[in-house]
């Protein structure tokens, strides 16, 4: 271990002619490393300084790639800020390496465990949840006071389900139901129903008139006790006398779910049946190089457990795609993810804008400084394991092993769409800070630095940070959040996002036209 005021900077390549300051708070001018750099200027925190001397047009170099061109003379020991690097076009999607560099299986991780409760179908819940889903924003208020009244007079009585949520949302009416690009959002909306978490008591509250009738978002033969028993109450039907008697009616068909969902116990389940979810926000230029190599390492330990682990963020992939189909399980796989990238290219284009209006102004603060280097460190957190699958937005995911579920790069959207996959457990990194939380699955907060995990010590619950500082390594925290997610997952350790109750609103992925 240094001294904390010890200047420190992280090379994650040797080939990297930059790297990113470590120390709290930045450096002043004058500072010197061991190495024997010297700062000729001050650089903030995560930050870029230059380790050789660059001229106008020459890459720039980071993670062993180039992230983009200097804009102007710069020598060594510089700060290279955003506004000095020219990004580079995103890589052809006609001339990527196809399941050139498949890796071989890793050895097989056995005897791995959690206290899961089993469904009908196969899946596993961490959580025993009720949701009564909707159909049309105008009835997410009868909703919300229904669920409100369940929880405060049902819920006490049936002390094994963990909680009464509304699956909420915009959708619905005033839409092109039939455009071709509805069936992303009918398809989310009918998964999240049916979400490992939910026991597969389904419930659905519908207004009646809108554009996606309940037949279409759930149909009846999607489980069999959707054919068993009624599971859709129309607020407009002529046997509901007053808002008092619609809200009655939801809660008498709630308790006869609570019944059964109370009757649940949680049993042993095999490492394999969870299916975990990864995302990032709030990134900053030490997510590459603590906290998501640490999650990719725990993926690792995940697959070679039998488990399914998705990752997503196609904007926050699509810089590395050429990494990706390299690693795919063979070259279908492959082809499909090249698909998804081409499909959200032309949905950007769409819009006049391209894959650079993603960094926000927090990613930049935070040292990164286009999508092309915050690219190469999100797809850290996919490990080293082959591909083995992609699966469109919304689409329900039942293969093992590491898939791209596709999905935009916004927290709330891409969480929404990963429950929608089947996902029963969550692990986010974050660099700046977010107190992001979802009601269906835990969400395991990491943080990237130190600091952050010290300032939010009670919304951050691993603190990846020690790797910068030295005091773990990627292999430490990586098994640390395996762990840790076998926990959760049995019920034995909540999130401080479940402590406090903090869970987003759900946020669908609506591609296509408003009428």
């Amino acid at each position: 271990m240094t001294e904390q005021r010890e200047p420190r900077y992280i090379q994650v390549d040797e080939r990297d002619n930059v790297a990113i300051i470590v120390n709290e708070g930045g450096l002043p001018a004058g500072s010197a490393f061991a190495s024997g750099l010297v700062l000729l200027e001050a650089v903030p925190e995560a930050h870029k300084v230059t380790l050789t001397d660059l001229a106008a047009g020459d890459p720039v170099i980071r993670y062993g790639s180039v992230i983009g061109y200097a804009t102007r003379s710069v020598k060594r020991g510089s700060w290279l800020a955003e506004d000095s690097i020219e990004s580079p076009a995103a890589p052809a999607l006609d001339n990527l390496p196809m399941a050139t560099a498949t890796p071989a299986p890793l050895p097989s991780l056995d005897g791995y465990t959690f206290q899961g409760y089993r469904n009908d179908d196969g899946t596993v819940g961490t959580k025993n949840i009720l949701a009564i889903s909707t159909t049309v924003q105008c009835v997410a208020a009868t909703v919300g006071y229904a669920v409100q009244r369940i929880k405060a007079e049902l819920l006490p009585r049936y002390p094994n389900v963990d909680d009464v949520i509304a699956i909420t949302h915009n959708y619905g009416c005033g839409v092109a139901i039939q455009a071709k690009e509805a069936a992303i959002p009918v398809r989310t909306l009918r998964n999240l129903s049916l979400n490992p978490n939910l026991g597969g008591e389904p419930l659905v509250a519908s207004l009646g008139c809108e554009k996606m009738q309940p037949a279409q978002m759930l149909p009846s033969s999607t489980l069999p006790i959707l054919a068993a028993e009624p599971y859709v109450m129309r607020l407009q039907d002529e046997e509901h006398h007053g808002f008092g008697e619609m809200v009655a009616a939801l809660m008498e068909m709630a308790e006869r779910r609570l019944e059964r969902l109370n009757r649940r116990v949680r049993v042993t389940c095999p490492a394999s049946d969870l299916v975990v979810g990864l995302q990032c926000g709030g990134s900053d230029a030490f997510s590459g190089v603590t906290a998501n190599p640490a999650l990719g390492f725990a993926a690792d330990l995940l697959v070679r457990a039998g488990a399914t682990v998705l990752f997503s963020e196609v904007t926050e992939v699509r810089d590395a795609v050429h990494l990706l189909t390299a690693r795919a399980a063979n070259e279908q796989v492959a082809r499909d993810l090249i698909r998804e990238m081409a499909w959200y290219d032309d949905y950007l284009a769409k819009g006049d804008i391209d894959r650079s209006a993603n960094p926000s102004p927090g990613n930049k603060k935070g040292g990164l400084a286009n999508i092309v280097e915050k690219a190469l460190g999100s797809v850290a957190k996919a490990g080293t394991s082959a591909l083995s699958g992609v699966t469109g937005p919304g689409e329900r995911v039942t293969q093992k092993g590491l898939i791209f579920a596709a999905t935009p790069a916004s927290d709330f959207i891409c969480g929404t769409l990963q429950l929608a996959a089947s996902m029963n457990m969550h692990v986010f990194t974050t660099g700046r800070g977010t107190p992001y939380g979802l009601a269906m699955v835990p969400v395991i907060k990491v943080a990237t630095r130190t600091p952050l995990a010290q300032r939010w010590h009670d919304l951050i619950d691993v603190d990846a940070g020690r790797i910068a500082t030295g005091d773990a390594t990627i292999e430490d925290v990586g098994w640390e959040i395996f762990h840790l997610i076998l926990k959760v997952a049995s019920g034995e350790h909540t999130t401080w996002a479940d402590r406090w109750g903090l869970h987003n609103e759900y946020a669908l992925f609506n591609p296509g036209p408003v009428t």
